[in-house]
């Protein structure tokens, strides 16, 4: 990857914070948006999910799932052409009484503080996705697949 690309790369995954959390279920694939927030060093992406939520069933009886995360589309621009990333894993809870979920609270609510009140909330819960594979497609036709290592590379990077 070039540098250009790991800024970008980076400056995708901070920029956005919406997503397609993609899980698996006993009756198939299911894609469902969500909200989340990344640890500074990308190892991981917090979600704030509800029990009763169809994709969080999933996760607690598969953790495997991919996030997706795109550009903004905007009308007249060609959507094949958006940057974007696929990022997959497993995805655990992060549990209450856990020294992380202190710090996973205040870095999700720092990026989405209207969230706040869903965290009184008995049935949601942080849970965390690390990734282990990773494809990033910088635009039309420059698809790579990228390494955690080089990950944890793009979350260095600053964007110009």
């Amino acid at each position: 990857m070039t540098s250009q690309e790991l800024r970008d790369l980076g400056h995708l995954v901070r920029s956005q914070r919406w997503a397609a959390l993609a899980t698996l279920g006993a009756s198939g694939p299911l894609s469902s948006m969500v909200a989340y927030a990344p640890e500074p060093d990308f190892a991981g992406l917090l979600m704030h999910l509800s029990a009763l939520a169809p994709h969080t069933q999933n996760l607690l009886a598969d953790p495997r799932a991919s996030l997706c995360i795109s550009a903004t589309d905007s009308l007249g621009s060609d959507p094949q052409a958006l940057p974007r990333v696929s990022l997959q894993g497993r995805v655990d809870r992060v549990e209450r009484a856990s020294d992380l979920f202190v710090e996973a609270r205040r870095r999700y609510l720092a990026r989405l503080p209207a969230a706040e009140p869903l965290f009184e909330l008995g049935d949601f819960a942080i849970f965390r996705l690390a990734p282990d594979k990773v494809r990033y497609v910088a635009g039309f036709g420059r698809a790579l697949n990228v390494s955690p290592a080089q990950l944890r590379d793009a979350a260095r990077c600053e964007h110009p």
